[in-house]
């Protein structure tokens, strides 16, 4: 186990135990945020062949340049 780590562990069972419930919605609410970012990022990456024919067009290359 890191340093880190430890020492994070060690500030949470200082914690009274109320405050646990806390601890834990917020972990909860950070991986949840890391779930979506990466569902976020991968419908972009699938939509991304499917607007290449509409984003890159010689009707738009001046845009290219702004």
């Amino acid at each position: 186990m890191s340093p880190a780590t430890q020492a994070l562990i060690e500030k949470i069972e200082a914690l009274p135990p109320d405050r646990l419930s806390e601890v834990e919605d917020f972990v909860d609410f950070l991986r949840m945020r890391d779930q979506e970012r990466g569902l976020i990022r991968a419908a972009a990456a699938t939509s991304a062949a499917s607007f290449a024919a509409i984003w890159e067009n010689p009707e738009d290359d001046a845009y290219n340049d702004l």
